[in-house]
């Protein structure tokens, strides 16, 4: 059962190409089966989140991230009565547009084509995948996902102005997003906030004593653990109370949205897409607690000095070989080739997207052999 101010597939906005309905998958399902099926997301399991695979594979990646992310959403989704199959299909969309080597890949590309009057955005980059990039049928140009998903693709996180992105006008840049997507943002939060303090542990990165320090609501979490389990492991003490942490969250946006909801008289899908203010939150309190784990990861993990090579090499990389093609569009693949000679092409744009596709290996691969060695 959902609530009335839900996603119901019924009522979907539908696809840009009419299509038959099928026999035992609704709209919102095959959506998620188009994006697992995608070309772009197989390659984020070779794409990093924080940790490349030079320090083990047991840390996360894009994909397993990904996967967190809707598993979570999938959770905190059936618990509000929303609808589970778009909830679903968003988080695992939500990262497809990031290019290699996660943030820093990220800051880089948008740098180089800043320098070109253009930007780089990691959600209107997977709007276009998904609505061009990708060729699977004969039919149609990309994966003719639902109206309601590629809404969710570029509002999840962000509110565009119509003004500055007139492209995206059918998208009602005017009205919120329903719940489903106003979601993902948090569930990827959640995610990446855990996720990442477990991996620098793991990494030896962080230690336990700078964690229970840094992050207060995971030491209450631990002091409670080692009364529980005086004489477990500390990986084992460690992983309770970042499960509790983890839990703390979810049930808090799960509540505080409820509150929400209840306290705004919201009834109606038109009720959540026209309130001033988006409705899925935490509540003051733990919001405080996330940002401070947040902050926490920020200073001590994300610009570790241990990791600092590895960012500056992910930054020559990307600023090389985006140069490199400028100068030499001939070497790039045929079809770039072809995309750039197309009228009104920006061969600045054409390059990013050709970029911003690659996994963390195939970039090395191309950097050596268009660029030399990052050593010499």
């Amino acid at each position: 059962m959902l609530a009335p101010y839900a996603v119901h597939v019924e009522r979907s906005r539908g696809r840009r190409f009419a299509e038959p309905q099928h026999p035992y998958r609704n709209d919102f399902q095959r959506d998620r089966d188009r994006v697992i099926h995608a070309r772009a997301f197989r390659r984020l399991e070779a794409k990093t989140q924080v940790f490349t695979r030079r320090h083990s594979d047991h840390f996360r990646n894009r994909l397993t991230h990904t996967l967190e992310v809707s598993q979570i959403s999938r959770t905190i989704a059936g618990a509000l009565e929303l609808n589970v199959d778009l909830a679903e299909a968003l988080a695992l969309v939500h990262d497809i547009g990031h290019p290699p080597f996660g943030h820093a890949g990220e800051k880089a590309l948008d740098a180089a084509m800043r320098e070109h009057g253009l930007f780089f955005d990691h959600n209107l980059h997977a709007l276009r995948i998904v609505e061009d990039f990708e060729q699977r049928y004969a039919a149609f140009r990309g994966l003719n996902l639902t109206f309601e998903v590629r809404e969710g693709i570029i509002k999840h996180s962000h509110d565009y102005d119509a003004g500055e992105h007139p492209e995206l006008a059918e998208y009602l840049l005017d009205l919120r997003p329903p719940l489903e997507a106003q979601l993902i943002d948090l569930t990827d939060e959640i995610a990446y906030n855990t996720a990442d303090l477990d991996d620098g542990y793991e990494s030896h990165l962080l230690s336990l004593e700078q964690i229970r320090e840094g992050v207060p609501i995971f030491e209450s979490y631990f002091r409670d653990v080692e009364r529980i389990y005086p004489d477990a492991p500390h990986k084992l003490q460690f992983n309770e109370a970042l499960k509790r942490m983890l839990n703390r969250f979810v049930e808090d946006l799960i509540r505080n949205t409820q509150k929400g909801i209840r306290e705004a008289g919201i009834s109606t899908l038109d009720d959540v897409r026209r309130h001033p203010k988006r409705l899925a939150a935490f509540s003051p309190a733990v919001n405080a607690e996330r940002r401070h784990a947040k902050e926490f990861l920020y200073e001590n993990l994300y610009f570790s000095p241990a990791l600092s090579d590895e960012k500056d090499d992910a930054e020559r990389v990307v600023r090389e070989l985006f140069a490199f093609w400028l100068e030499h569009p001939e070497a790039l693949p045929r079809n770039y080739q072809e995309k750039a000679s197309e009228q009104n092409a920006s061969l600045p744009r054409v390059i990013c997207d050709y970029i911003a596709g690659m996994t963390d290996n195939f970039i090395f691969e191309q950097y050596d052999r268009h660029c030399g060695s990052l050593r010499e």
